[in-house]
């Protein structure tokens, strides 16, 4: 097989910019998915829209083994501070964690591969709503893993915590679960200058508040890592009335384990526990919201020997690993594949943090992140 084409690097970047000034947020992204259908479409690829609502699909080959390249596309609901060029011309939204650069990766990667005859079949899925942690679960459920069966799924994020150059890579969990829970605490209200006669949910609330902090500090095995963040807090519209109810929001992640199992339950009895022992009453309502991202063993390996050949095995790096989530998990708990950190920071420094107003990225890592999504579906599919 011949080799890709280079990488087309002022292509990537146009397409990068053009996607980041028109950002959309989960299951809206109507016009990124049609810039998608019709670039792929003009690379004779069969595309497929409307996978997971918003979702694309794009198939190159009839078989072999199939390997899945996942590219998710929504914004966030974020007000740009940026003074670029490229700024957001969308009020309120704004490509703050670099998904306008993995669609513009994932459209370089299907162009370099259209032209090549692979030994197998490459599917490309563009996946809409990854921040609000359902589009990935949304496209398994239209069939994306089908017809053909994938056999593997790799991805990247572009990553502002590593320095462009650099390439995170490891086996085993990598991303953590992400697990979103409301309580609501009901009591009873009256006057502010008479606390005896109510019972008083914000004072209760305060005491779920630290009483959940315990999860991490004694219920929770010393050398698992977990988070337990109350996030939220809402009561009352009056300085002189004590509210009858408070309402807390907030989320647990973790990398698996027996926490990740008893966390629903030890968070529901805390919240009423706790209630009860001041005369309140607790409800809770706990969601998963999608699983740990756990790279497998072997495709990470191949992962790795990939990256070590794009920018050297000095520059590969091990235990790059994140409490934030990913709906990626989806595709790597229903088959093996790997999820790599694509180094995106500018190399002296003062890169803005994920979902900051102020977020950018050194834009030499769509070049790297090109090669390695290209390579890596090369490699497999040999």
């Amino acid at each position: 097989m011949r080799a890709p084409a280079p990488v087309d690097r002022d292509s990537l970047v146009a397409t990068r910019r053009d996607i980041h000034q028109h950002p959309e947020l989960g299951f809206e992204e109507m016009r990124t998915a049609g810039l998608i259908a019709e670039r792929l479409r003009a690379l004779n690829y069969q595309v497929t829209p409307g996978i997971g609502k918003t979702g694309v699909v794009g198939l190159k080959g009839n078989g072999g083994r199939c390997v899945l390249l996942r590219a998710d596309m929504d914004a966030l609901p974020v007000e740009e501070a940026n003074a670029v060029p490229y700024r957001s011309r969308e009020t309120g939204k704004m490509h703050a964690c670099g998904h306008d650069g993995h669609v513009a990766i994932g459209l370089e990667v299907a162009r370099r591969l259209a032209p090549l005859e692979l030994a197998g079949s490459v599917k490309f899925a563009f996946q809409p709503a990854e921040e609000v942690s359902n589009g990935a679960q949304a496209m398994i459920n239209d069939g994306v893993l089908d017809k053909p069966k994938v056999d593997a799924a790799f991805g990247i994020h572009l990553w502002n915590d590593l320095p462009v150059g650099t390439i995170g890579i490891m086996a085993g969990p990598v991303m953590a679960s992400v697990d979103q829970f409301e309580i609501e605490v009901l009591g009873r209200g009256g006057h502010a200058a008479a606390p005896h006669q109510t019972i008083d949910p914000v004072l209760v609330a305060a005491h779920v508040i630290t009483a959940l902090q315990s999860l991490v500090s004694r219920r929770r095995d010393p050398l698992a890592e977990a988070v337990v963040s109350v996030t939220e807090i809402h009561a009352g519209r009056a300085f002189n009335v004590i509210p009858d109810r408070a309402d807390l929001r907030g989320t647990v992640r973790t990398f698996g384990g027996h926490f990740f199992e008893d966390a629903p339950r030890l968070v529901e009895e805390t919240a009423q526990g706790v209630a009860a022992a001041f005369g309140a009453r607790a409800t809770v309502n706990y969601r998963r919201l999608s699983a740990p991202v756990i790279n497998n063993e072997e495709l990470s390996v191949l992962m790795r020997d990939v990256a070590a050949g794009v920018i050297g095995a000095g520059n590969v790096r091990q235990g790059v690993r994140t409490m934030g989530g990913e709906d990626m998990a989806y595709f790597l708990s229903s088959v093996p594949g790997c999820f790599a950190f694509v180094g995106s920071a500018p190399k002296g420094g003062g890169a803005s943090p994920h979902h900051s107003p102020t977020f950018d990225i050194d834009e030499e890592s769509l070049v790297i992140g090109a090669e390695l999504l290209t390579q890596t579906a090369i490699r497999y599919l040999d």
